[in-house]
């Protein structure tokens, strides 16, 4: 295991490009989506009851985001049919990409040493960027919590009104 930390994107930085394969057998870019927000999120494993939690949150957010101008690309290293089974049982409406060499995770800073349950190991770091419509991070958010991630993400956006 490398013994540096593995560096962290800040705001201001230019968001890593990525084309990625989806679960339907197509690909989404970063760069395809210059123009709008894009909210990229990183997740270990489809199907596994905090990314669950978190996929169906963004689901039910995902028409309030997209009004807001936003778009949500969830990134896993899952294979793509595996994304597809988990689109399939939960509903779910967001772009789901693989990552399977975590090439893309790296470049973000969200794949590296990371505690779990007492001990270091390698792994996926729950995270979510948002990115303007220029490429540029607005916002870095690491080690971030499954259960009520979106409801503080929408907070710290200013898109909630309640």
């Amino acid at each position: 295991m490398p013994d540096r930390p593995v560096p962290r994107l800040q705001p201001g930085d230019t968001a890593p490009d990525f084309t990625l394969p989806t679960d339907d057998g197509s690909t989404v870019s970063l760069s395809g989506l210059r123009g709008r927000k894009v909210i990229v999120y990183f997740y270990p494993a489809a199907m596994t009851p905090g990314c669950t939690k978190q996929a169906c949150d963004f689901t039910d957010s995902l028409e309030s985001l997209r009004s807001a101008g936003y778009e949500v690309v969830g990134i896993s290293p899952d294979k793509p049919a595996k994304l597809a089974r988990f689109r399939e049982r939960d509903a779910l409406r967001i772009a789901l990409a693989s990552d399977e060499d975590r090439s893309v995770m790296t470049a973000y800073g969200a794949f590296g040493e990371k505690k779990l349950y007492g001990k270091v190991v390698q792994g996926v770091i729950r995270s979510t960027f948002v990115v303007d419509e220029q490429g540029r991070i607005q916002l870095a958010q690491y080690n971030v919590k499954a259960t009520g991630h979106v409801a503080k993400l929408r907070r710290d956006l200013g898109l909630d009104a309640a």
